[in-house]
């Protein structure tokens, strides 16, 4: 059966005999980045699964692929990731603007979308209005945390399900949002956090959240 990167990066720290945080002190990260791999939660990038490789003595084919042998034969150095080319494809890269930030726990007024703190870069967003908020608070942890930061598209029309950022009578809020009827119930993935209803009326904007980008 094929595994997945998670499972894999699992599989060789316990054959290593390492727990998470020995792990993660071996190859320079947080704790709870392992946790997030090992989850299936994000993927690292080829420099990082490089030190997992180092760190476990697998061969960095195999924690990549799950192809061929997990570990080298003695005396054979097996350092170097393969790139399938045709898996790749050219991405334009844009410069988007931080917007201060919004918070990710109780609804506040933090939010404020004349005031740019800074640009960042990132790829394939296609909304040329879209824009960065970096999160305050853990009301939506574990898949946003505090200090995270979150690409706005105001185009996309928000569906029930999705994550947004939302602006209830001048106080600003990120929340999964359910669209009932007249009503918007803005839910937080943190079950230390009690949901919430607003009436449509109340809300000046509702605009999605595209991607995440890990505080690490």
């Amino acid at each position: 059966m094929r595994t997945t990167i998670a499972q894999r990066i699992r599989e060789a720290r316990l054959l290593k005999q390492l727990d998470q945080a020995e792990l993660a002190a071996k190859i320079d990260v947080a704790t709870r980045t392992v946790q997030r791999w090992e989850k299936g939660e994000q993927v690292p990038d080829s420099n990082f699964l490089m030190r997992i490789a180092k760190g476990t003595g697998v061969i960095p084919h195999w924690l990549l692929t799950g192809e061929g042998e997990m570990f080298p034969a003695p005396g054979k150095q097996h350092n170097v990731l393969p790139i399938a080319t045709s898996r790749y494809r050219k991405v334009r890269l844009i410069s988007l603007p931080l917007l201060a930030s919004v918070p990710g726990g109780v609804p506040n007024l933090i939010f404020h979308p004349d005031h740019v703190e800074r640009f960042i870069t990132v790829d394939d967003v296609r909304d040329p209005n879209a824009f960065a908020l970096e999160v305050k608070g853990n009301s939506m942890a574990p898949r946003i945390e505090d200090s995270d930061i979150i690409i706005v598209s105001p185009k996309l029309e928000p569906k029930s399900g999705d994550i947004c950022v939302v602006r209830v009578e001048d106080e600003d809020t990120v929340k999964r949002v359910k669209i009932e009827n007249q009503f918007i119930h803005l839910i937080p993935l943190n079950p230390e956090f009690e949901p919430m209803a607003v009436r449509k009326r109340d809300v000046t904007f509702m605009w999605k959240v595209v991607r995440v980008i890990k505080n690490l």
